[in-house]
């Protein structure tokens, strides 16, 4: 899954690939959201770890990969 994160006061949205499913990343900001000082903890396919103080975030967009394409090929 694509995930792209807005952090507050940032010029730059933050873009990850996760192995979770849509499902299970909405809990994760949901919980990130409700906890009292809660953070948003997100582990991309390399291992490499995201994480944002809930009360920076300005959105968290949720989507499908998208498969880059090389060549001429028809579109």
């Amino acid at each position: 899954m694509e995930v792209k994160v807005g952090v507050k006061g940032a010029p730059r949205e933050l873009t990850i690939e996760s192995s979770l499913t849509p499902d299970e990343l909405a809990v994760a900001v949901r919980e990130a959201l409700t906890a009292d000082g809660g953070i948003l903890v997100l582990v991309d396919e390399k291992g490499k770890q995201l994480i944002v103080p809930a009360d920076k975030l300005a959105y968290v967009e949720i989507g499908e990969s998208n498969e880059r394409r090389v060549g001429f090929g028809a579109m």
